[in-house]
């Protein structure tokens, strides 16, 4: 590796590839589906923002009071809409936390700004316990969809891979289950650098 910067690359490559494939998702996704895609789409594009090397960029602090109006709206949108669903909270949760991150950036000290988006060793400006909480959250979340991607064996009178080797790239509901696990992942790294 090539240090913090490379590290704040790969986030990027990460989080931008899983917003461009909620994109392609859209397309095949119908009512309800696609807000939820929409969701999906917006935070992978806006963990990809958070994730660019400060040595690169380092957004003034009005970006950040951006990020949290942009984000908190999404969540006031996802509570609206939210039947109870168990993704539906999961996309919550997950505005919440880009708020969250979003607003530690806006109120952290100017030096703070570099550690966090290029990947350095927490800062501290975080609030230790709902860093945490949101830290164990992820981090079941991944194991939880890590878990849902091993093969399963194929039981009698069932064909293995049966009807998703025909589904175009918007509908391969592993590949949706592989964008949450992609974003869950940049999440708890991201996490772990407030």
């Amino acid at each position: 590796m090539h240090g913090p910067a490379m590290s704040g690359w790969l986030l990027v490559a990460l989080c931008a590839a899983a917003g461009s494939y909620c994109l392609l998702r859209l397309r095949a996704g119908v009512g309800d589906q696609r807000g939820s895609m929409g969701g999906e789409a917006l935070m992978g594009f806006g963990m990809a923002a958070m994730a660019v090397p400060a040595a690169v960029l380092t957004p003034p602090r009005w970006i950040w009071a951006a990020y949290v109006v942009v984000f908190a709206g999404a969540a006031l949108h996802t509570l609206l809409r939210a039947g109870g669903t168990g993704h539906r909270l999961h996309h919550l949760l997950g505005m919440l936390a880009m708020v969250y991150m979003a607003g530690v950036m806006a109120l952290a000290p100017a030096g703070a700004h570099s550690a966090h988006t290029t990947g350095a060793a927490g800062t501290g400006s975080g609030a230790p316990l709902i860093t945490g909480v949101l830290l164990v959250y992820y981090a079941g979340y991944v194991l939880w969809s890590g878990a849902r991607l091993l093969p399963v064996p194929a039981t009698a009178g069932h064909e293995s891979g049966g009807g998703t080797a025909q589904a175009g790239w918007g509908e391969r509901p592993e590949l949706a289950l592989v964008c949450r696990l992609s974003m869950g992942i940049a999440m708890v790294a991201m996490l772990l650098t407030l």
